[in-house]
């Protein structure tokens, strides 16, 4: 099957928001099939002082909700702050409990994108505690590319756990 954005246009999404809908759906189906048959033990090893699996999943999960947060113009609520304290700890959430996290944190962004009125993409935004400046497009290339790192981060890290390489054919 051909990667999501070689799927064609997003029906009833202009063009200049499909691309962040597009890396949603690549890290789903990339993080399923790289983190399939792992064991709980396997998804929470932090190998050389790094991030755990777990870690990036829930992560890309919790700063996707954050992001799509001020992307509407909001601030940050104390579940928010609580929830991205909490990110790295191992609390005995298995794969299918953190893939589900994540595909519920990228179905509401999902809705929050297809709601975007295009004419707003250089409307300004601030995110965090300093109030930094951006555009609505800014803070959806990041949350484009970040959750592309930790994609990235995490299928290296799947493998390394492992002490196998999984084939880009599979």
């Amino acid at each position: 099957m051909e990667e999501p954005w070689l799927r064609g246009p997003i029906a009833g999404v202009h063009a200049m928001l499909a691309p962040v809908l597009y890396t949603f759906q690549q890290a789903r189906e990339d993080l399923a099939r790289h983190t399939a048959g792992m064991s709980d033990d396997q998804l929470w090893t932090v190998p050389q002082d790094g991030g755990s699996v777990g870690f990036h999943l829930r992560h890309m999960a919790g700063s996707t909700d954050r992001l799509m947060t001020y992307l509407q113009g909001l601030e940050l609520g104390e579940e928010q702050m609580a929830a991205l304290e909490a990110e790295g700890q191992a609390d005995g959430a298995g794969r299918a409990e953190l893939l589900a996290e994540l595909d519920g944190a990228f179905g509401r962004a999902e809705a929050i994108v297809r709601a975007l009125d295009p004419a707003t993409l250089a409307e300004g935004r601030t995110v965090g505690r300093k109030h930094l400046p951006t555009t609505v497009i800014g803070l959806l290339t990041h949350i484009a590319e970040h959750i592309q790192r930790h994609m990235g981060a995490t299928i290296v890290l799947a493998r390394a756990v492992r002490g196998s390489r999984v084939s880009a054919a599979q």
